[in-house]
């Protein structure tokens, strides 16, 4: 099985101390290998109070803490059993788990760091678009930004040649 990520419910404000519960059972009950990363969205916002600018963390569900884990019973048990938790987000007793996109939108938007795609491309290389209006299409790599994960690449269209910038996840290599 592979890990993924889950939503749980908890006590209305109670998040972080699910979240700090939670950690310390991981690892009083050596669950590492199962459990890996315990978050409570929190995003920046700026609050104007007294005339004065402040920033402050607000969290993006309240009620809900996500856990990156490997779905099995000792896991479940030892998430389910944490106090404060009400139980996790899903039909009946079986949880379901986050898609990959929206887990890096929450990510994106509490600014963590996408993790970095490994791909290497090269200038003239050729790849297949995977994903977007030009999926499925066969492009040549014209430019590398391998800073910004990107790549610019010419598709072959109506005869004609067309530059096109490309998200590194939305290609593959050929």
């Amino acid at each position: 099985m592979e890990k993924q990520w889950y939503v749980v419910h908890t006590y209305a404000g109670y998040e972080n101390k699910v979240m700090t519960n939670l950690e310390k059972r991981v690892d009083s009950m050596e669950m590492q290998n199962k459990i890996f990363r315990v978050l409570v969205p929190m995003e920046k916002e700026i609050e104007i109070k007294d005339g004065k600018r402040k920033s402050i963390m607000r969290k993006v569900f309240p009620g809900y803490v996500l856990v990156e884990m490997i779905m099995e019973d000792d896991s479940w048990y030892v998430v389910r059993n944490t106090p404060g938790v009400t139980g996790f987000v899903g039909p009946g007793s079986k949880p379901v788990p986050l898609a990959a996109a929206e887990v890096q939108q929450i990510l994106k938007q509490m600014g963590e760091v996408e993790p970095r795609s490994r791909a290497r491309f090269d200038a003239g290389e050729q790849i297949r678009v995977i994903e977007g209006p030009f999926a499925n299409f066969i492009a040549v790599v014209k430019e590398v930004y391998n800073d910004k994960q990107k790549l610019k690449v010419l598709v072959s269209m109506f005869g004609r040649e067309t530059p096109v910038e490309l998200n590194y996840d939305q290609v593959e290599k050929m």
